[in-house]
C-alpha cells in the first residue's frame, strides 16, 4: 500500500472551524436538534417528520466515521429507513476501489511454527540441529546460536513493522470505504474478540482477524462466534496449543464465556473446566484450525444443564442457547453505538429482538439506529470517540482523500491511548469516559494541529528509529572488545540490545 501525499479538500480556516467545533456545519441547516427527553428508552423508529440534517448526521457519526456535509446531505433526503438500510444493507454497495493488502514477501514457510521466546528458539537449535530454518553444526560441535537470535528478531521486527502497514491499510479502508458500517463493525469486533500483535507475533494471523471481522461484520453472531473460536490468531493467544486431554487449559474455555458471549456471574467454575475439556484438540497448523483428536477429549461432560459428548462447537452451541447471551450482546453495541447508560429494561427490549431474529445482527442494529432513543437528548452528545474512531471522523470531515503519512497515523493513535492490533488485554479497551484524561485532551488538540500543519521537516519515521545501544555494541566490537564486554552496557537501551544475544555465542 502506498501512502499517498497529505491532501484536503477544505481550506485551512474551514478546517480549524471544523477541528475545534468538532461538528460539519451545513449551508441549509446546522441546528443542534436532538430528541425530547420522552424519547429515551423508547425503540419507536423516528417518523419522518422527524427527521432532518442533523440527525443524519448523528446517524452517519455513529454509525460510520462522520461524513462530509455531501454525504450527510444525502442521507437527510431519504427517509429514516431509507437512511439506516443504506448502512447496515451494505452487502450490495461496490467497494472495488479498496485496495487489498500488499505483503512485503519476507515470510517463508520455516517461519510457519515460530518459537515462543528467543531461549526456546536457540534450544530448538541445540536439540535438533535447526531453528527456523537454520541448521547449525551437529551434536558435540561447537555450534554458533547468534544466526538462531538473530532470524528470530529479525522475524520480530518484520512482523511489527508489516503490523504497522496493516494498520495503515485498515485505517485506509475506514476513510476511504463506501461501506462505512462494515469497518465500524469490524473496529468493534477487534475490540470485543481482542488479540495483541505483541504477543501472536505474526501479522499474516492479525490481518486474517481483520478479514474475518470485516466478512462477519453485521451477518450472524453465531457464525462469527464460530469463525473466531477457530481463528488461528485467537487460538495462539489463548493457549490452546496447550490444552489438550488430561490436561485441560482453562484460558479460552474462561474468556469464550466471561468476555465474549455471557458476561460475568453467567456461568460457574464448573461449567469453565468442562467446556475447556470440550475445547481440547482445538490448534492451528499456520493459517488453518484443526482438530487433534489424540488431544482430543470425547469423554461426557455437563455444561450449563446439558449432558453429552459435546465438542468446542456444541459449547458455543449451548452457550447461545441462554437468554443471557442475546442480552449482553445487545448491550455491548449499544453502549458503542449510542450510550454508556444503559436501563436493563432496554437491554432486554434488545435481547429479545437479536435472540428473536436467531442473532442476525442487522434486525438489530436496525433497531438500534432507528429509535426515538437513539436521537434522544441522552443520547447525543454521550459518546466519546475513541482514537481511532477520533482520528479517521477528524480526516473524514476534513475532506482527506488518504490517510496522510505525516504525522504517522498509528504513533498519533498510540499517544492518543489506542494502539490498534495490540490491545491492552483479551478484555480490549476500555470504552467512553476512559479515553478522556486532562493529558489526553490537550493531546487532541495536538493531534488536529499536527494533521492540519504537519512538520515534515522535523518528522522522524518511527519505522526507521532504532535504539542507541545497537550502535554502542557494534563500535565495542569493532575495537576489538570481546562478546561480553560489548554486550555489558550500563543503560536501559543495553538491556534490549543484549536481551538481542544468544545467551552463548557457541553452544
Amino acid at each position: 500500500m502506498t501512502i499517498r501525499p497529505h491532501v484536503f479538500s477544505v481550506t485551512t480556516g474551514a478546517a480549524i472551524t471544523l477541528v475545534l467545533a468538532g461538528h460539519v456545519l451545513s449551508a441549509n441547516s446546522n441546528d443542534w436538534s436532538p430528541g425530547p427527553a420522552s424519547w429515551k428508552g423508547d425503540l419507536t423508529a423516528i417518523a419522518a417528520a422527524d427527521w432532518n440534517y442533523d440527525r443524519a448526521e448523528h446517524l452517519l457519526g455513529r454509525a460510520g466515521f462522520s461524513g462530509t456535509p455531501e454525504e450527510i446531505r444525502g442521507l437527510a433526503s431519504l427517509t429514516p429507513e431509507e437512511a439506516v438500510r443504506s448502512l447496515v444493507d451494505y452487502e450490495g454497495i461496490p467497494n472495488d476501489h479498496l485496495q487489498v493488502f500488499e505483503h512485503s514477501g519476507f515470510w517463508d514457510e520455516s517461519l510457519a511454527n515460530f518459537p515462543p521466546s528467543r531461549p526456546a528458539a536457540t534450544e530448538l537449535a541445540m536439540d535438533q540441529g535447526e531453528s527456523m530454518g537454520i541448521r547449525v553444526k551437529p551434536e558435540h560441535v561447537n555450534r554458533h546460536m547468534q544466526p538462531i537470535s538473530d532470524r528470530f528478531f529479525y522475524w520480530l521486527r518484520a512482523t511489527q513493522l508489516e503490523t504497522r502497514r496493516v494498520g495503515y491499510w485498515w485505517a485506509e479502508r475506514m476513510l476511504d470505504t463506501d461501506r462505512p458500517l462494515q469497518e465500524k463493525m469490524a473496529l468493534f469486533w477487534h475490540g470485543h474478540f481482542a488479540t495483541a500483535q505483541n504477543k501472536i507475533r505474526d501479522y499474516r494471523k492479525m490481518l486474517l482477524q481483520i478479514e474475518t471481522f470485516e466478512r462477519h461484520a453485521a451477518g450472524n453472531f453465531g457464525e462469527l462466534l464460530v469463525a473466531v473460536a477457530q481463528d488461528p490468531g485467537m487460538l495462539y493467544y489463548l493457549d490452546a496449543g496447550v490444552n489438550v486431554k488430561g490436561a485441560a487449559n482453562e484460558n479460552f474455555a474462561r474468556e469464550v464465556m466471561e468476555l465474549f458471549s455471557m458476561g460475568v456471574g453467567n456461568y460457574t467454575e464448573r461449567d469453565v473446566r468442562e467446556a475447556a475439556r470440550a475445547f481440547t484438540g482445538w490448534n492451528f497448523d499456520n493459517l488453518d484450525f484443526v482438530v487433534n483428536a489424540s488431544q482430543h477429549d470425547d469423554g461426557e461432560k455437563t455444561f450449563l444443564g446439558r449432558t453429552g459428548n459435546f465438542d468446542g462447537v456444541d459449547v458455543l452451541d449451548i452457550i447461545l442457547e441462554q437468554p443471557v447471551t442475546a442480552e449482553y450482546i445487545a448491550g455491548k453495541l449499544y453502549r458503542f453505538f449510542a450510550r454508556d447508560d444503559l436501563p436493563e429494561t432496554l437491554q432486554k427490549e434488545l435481547g429479545a429482538i437479536f435472540r428473536d431474529n436467531d442473532y442476525e445482527l442487522r434486525p438489530l442494529l436496525t433497531a438500534i439506529f432507528l429509535s426515538r432513543d437513539f436521537y434522544s437528548e441522552a443520547t447525543y452528545g454521550a459518546h466519546i470517540k475513541g482514537p481511532v474512531e477520533h482520528v479517521i471522523a477528524m480526516l473524514k470531515q476534513l475532506g482527506a482523500e488518504d490517510v496522510p503519512g505525516v504525522p504517522d497515523f498509528n504513533s498519533t493513535t498510540i499517544a492518543l491511548g489506542q494502539h490498534l492490533l495490540n490491545p491492552p488485554s483479551v478484555a480490549g479497551w476500555a470504552q467512553g469516559q476512559s479515553w478522556i484524561t486532562p493529558a489526553m485532551l490537550q493531546e487532541r488538540g495536538n493531534v488536529a494541529f499536527d494533521y492540519l500543519f504537519p512538520n515534515v521537516i522535523a518528522f522522524r519515521d518511527p519505522n526507521f528509529l532504532s535504539r542507541g545501544g545497537d550502535g554502542t555494541v557494534g563500535e565495542r566490537l569493532r575495537n576489538g572488545q570481546n562478546f561480553t564486554t560489548a554486550i555489558a552496557l550500563e543503560d536501559e537501551t543495553a538491556e534490549m540490545t543484549a536481551f538481542n544475544m544468544a545467551n552463548r555465542e557457541r553452544d
